[in-house]
């Protein structure tokens, strides 16, 4: 054995599906997974000869450690409006909320506290994601405020007009907000 890890060095078509397969995975959503294409993932299970790469690397570590899978999946939105709290590294929160009701409801993708958009808060209130909101975006007392929402096209402070606008990007941090609803 010509490595340094205890890892396979190559997977067959046939061991590539039956991973997907033994994991509930469609051809889709491990492709998503692996942030390739799904002929991709077609190629590697029709293939004649031995798969290598990161790829298998990949698979072992997984298969091995299957609960990421789960760990990484983006679950249904519990309220109508979703927004993904991003860094450098990728999402790291998933806020829903629910504006008329206001409930907020959200999950880490990241272990990390300071790029957790509630920090060390297991459970957070419709005020902590007012309160986080107002953090992502130039503070209401601004000099020359009312010129910075006209520049923006928004008639008053509102939070979430603003971030809508600037993605809740600050000039001190890699962090930023993508709404989707």
């Amino acid at each position: 054995m010509n490595s340094s890890f205890a890892l396979k060095t190559s997977l067959t078509g046939k061991e590539i599906s039956a991973f997907r397969k033994r994991n509930g995975l469609s051809r889709k959503e491990l492709a998503a997974f692996l942030n390739v294409s799904i002929r991709t993932v077609e190629k590697w299970e029709n293939a004649a000869e031995e798969i290598s790469g990161p790829i298998v690397a990949l698979l072992s570590a997984l298969d091995e450690r299957p609960e990421l899978l789960d760990y990484y999946r983006i679950g249904e939105k519990k309220y109508p409006l979703r927004m993904y709290y991003m860094s450098e590294k990728g999402v790291s929160t998933i806020i829903d909320v629910d504006m008329l009701n206001r409930k907020a409801a959200f999950r880490n993708y990241t272990g990390n506290l300071i790029r957790r958009a509630f920090g060390v808060k297991e459970e957070v209130t419709y005020e902590d994601f007012e309160h986080f909101l107002r953090s992502r975006c130039f503070p209401e007392t601004r000099d020359k405020l009312k010129i910075e929402l006209e520049r923006l096209g928004i008639d008053s402070y509102d939070p979430l007009a603003i971030i809508r606008k600037t993605q809740g990007r600050m000039a001190d941090d890699d962090f930023y907000i993508i709404i989707e609803q």
